[in-house]
C-alpha cells in the first residue's frame, strides 16, 4: 500500500471515528438533560425555579441538536474540500488565473477564507437570529451584525494578510528550519495583538467607559491591591447591545492589562457578587493559569510548525488529502491549509486533557476567591450567572469530561460549600 493510500485512509478512520463519538456524546448530552427537565435538582431546588431550570433544558438540547447539524454539515464541507478534489481545484484555477508566486499563495488563503464564511454564513445567521433570539438572548439588529461582519473582515485581512505574507516568504527564504523562523514570528505576533487588543481593536466593536460607580470601584480596588494585580484600568462594556449573556474577564498583556465587566453582568449582580467573580479571575492570576496557558499554547504551536516543516516536504501529505502538488511551483499556502484542515480530525481525541486541566484551574481560581471574599458571594454570583445565561444544571457526566473548560455549578458549589 502506497504511503499516501496509508494517510488517505488514516485521515478517513480518524474523520469517521471523531464523527460518531460526537454524535455519540451530543445524544448522551440530549437524553440526560430531557430526563431531568421535569424537576429542579435538589441542592438548587430553593433557589432556582423551575421554569428557569427547564429554559436552561432547552436551550441546551436546542444548541446540541444545532451543533450536530453543523458537524453534519462541516464534515461533508471538509470532505469537499480535501478527498473530494475542492482545494485541489482552487489552487489550479487561481494558478491559470494568476500564475505560481507570492500573489496566488495569499489569494488561495483568502479564497479559502472567504469561501469557509460564506458556507457557515446560514449557520451564523440562524444561531444569532433564531437560536438565541428564540431563548432572549441576541440583542443584535442584522445592521449591527453586518457592521461587525464587515469590521471583522477588514481587521482580519490587515492584521492576517501581512503575517501570512511572512510566513509563506520565511516558508520559501530560511531553508529547513523555516518553521522555526515562522514559529517565532507566530509567537511575536500573538504577543504583540495581546498588547494592542484592548486599547485599538476591541474599541471599534464596543465601547468602553469607565466603571463609574465609586462604591464598587473602591471595593474592586482594594481587593486587586491586596492581591498584588496591577491594571491599567477598570472599564464596563456595552456587552448589551449584542447579547444578553454576562461575563467579566481579564484583557490585554504587561501594561496594557485592564479589567473589563460586561454591564450586563453590573445589573444582575450586587456589589459583593461583582468582587467575588472578580476575585475568581484574579484567582487565575495568582496561580498563574493564563502564563501556564500561553506557554502551553505556544509550546504546541512550535510541535505544530515542526510537523508542518515535515510534511509540507512529503508529497504522500498532499495527494493523501486530495491535492496533487505542483513540484515547479511553492505549495506553502497548500501545506498551510491542509495541515489546519488534517490536525482537528486527530486533535479531538485529546480534547479531554486540556478540558479537565481548564476545570481544575477554575477550581482552584473559586478556591482563591472564597479566600479573598466571601464564598456565599461567590455562589450567589454563580447560580445567578448559571441561571441567565441558561446553563444547565444537570449535563452528562461524560459530555462533561470532553467538553467542559467550566466545572458544572453541582460540583463548584459543592467545593465551596466543603471549603
Amino acid at each position: 500500500m502506497s504511503p499516501s493510500l496509508t494517510f488517505t485512509l488514516v485521515f478517513a478512520a480518524a474523520l469517521v471515528a471523531g464523527l460518531c463519538v460526537k454524535f455519540w456524546l451530543a445524544s448522551r448530552q440530549i437524553r440526560h438533560v430531557a430526563r431531568h427537565r421535569h424537576s429542579v435538582p435538589a441542592p438548587f431546588a430553593q433557589v432556582i425555579t423551575l421554569a428557569a431550570h427547564q429554559k436552561a433544558a432547552d436551550y441546551t438540547i436546542a444548541k446540541t441538536r444545532f451543533g450536530l447539524l453543523e458537524l453534519a454539515f462541516g464534515t461533508a464541507v471538509l470532505l469537499g474540500w480535501t478527498l473530494l478534489g475542492g482545494l485541489d481545484l482552487l489552487n489550479k484555477v487561481l494558478l491559470a488565473f494568476l500564475g505560481a508566486g507570492m500573489v496566488q499563495q495569499l489569494a488561495l488563503l483568502v479564497a479559502f477564507a472567504l469561501l469557509g464564511s460564506l458556507l457557515d454564513l446560514p449557520f451564523t445567521l440562524w444561531q444569532t437570529f433564531r437560536l438565541e433570539e428564540r431563548f432572549g438572548f441576541n440583542k443584535m439588529t442584522f445592521r449591527l451584525w453586518l457592521t461587525d461582519a464587515l469590521k471583522g473582515t477588514l481587521v482580519g485581512a490587515i492584521i492576517g494578510l501581512p503575517i501570512a505574507a511572512l510566513i509563506l516568504w520565511l516558508m520559501g527564504a530560511t531553508g529547513t528550519l523555516w518553521w522555526l523562523w515562522a514559529w517565532a514570528a507566530w509567537t511575536g505576533f500573538n504577543l504583540l495583538l495581546m498588547l494592542i487588543y484592548p486599547s485599538f481593536i476591541a474599541p471599534m466593536f464596543n465601547k468602553f467607559k469607565p466603571l463609574d460607580d465609586a462604591g464598587l470601584k473602591a471595593r474592586v480596588t482594594a481587593l486587586m491591591q491586596r492581591c498584588g494585580f496591577a491594571a491599567k484600568g477598570l472599564f464596563v462594556m456595552d456587552g448589551s447591545k449584542r447579547s444578553a449573556h454576562a461575563n467579566a474577564y481579564f484583557t490585554g498583556f504587561g501594561a496594557s492589562k485592564r479589567v473589563v465587566f460586561y454591564d450586563t453582568l453590573l445589573r444582575q449582580l450586587n456589589a459583593g457578587e461583582v468582587e467575588a467573580v472578580l476575585a475568581h479571575e484574579l484567582g487565575h492570576f495568582k496561580h498563574r493559569h493564563i502564563v501556564k496557558r500561553m506557554v502551553s499554547m505556544f509550546a504546541l504551536s512550535l510541535a505544530g510548525f515542526a510537523l508542518l516543516g515535515w510534511v509540507s516536504g512529503q508529497a504522500w501529505f498532499y495527494t493523501g488529502l486530495g491535492v496533487q502538488p505542483n513540484m515547479a511551483a511553492p505549495n506553502n499556502a497548500l501545506a498551510l491549509l491542509l495541515f489546519m484542515i488534517a490536525v482537528p480530525a486527530f486533535g479531538f481525541f485529546v480534547a479531554p486533557l486540556p478540558a479537565r486541566l481548564s476545570r481544575k484551574h477554575e477550581f482552584e481560581a473559586d478556591a482563591y476567591a472564597v479566600a479573598q471574599t466571601s464564598g456565599a458571594d461567590l455562589s450567589a454570583a454563580l447560580l445567578k450567572l448559571y441561571q441567565d445565561n441558561a446553563s444547565t444544571l444537570t449535563p452528562d457526566p461524560v459530555f462533561v469530561k470532553f467538553y467542559y473548560s467550566h466545572p458544572p455549578a453541582s460540583e463548584r458549589l459543592a467545593r465551596m460549600a466543603a471549603a
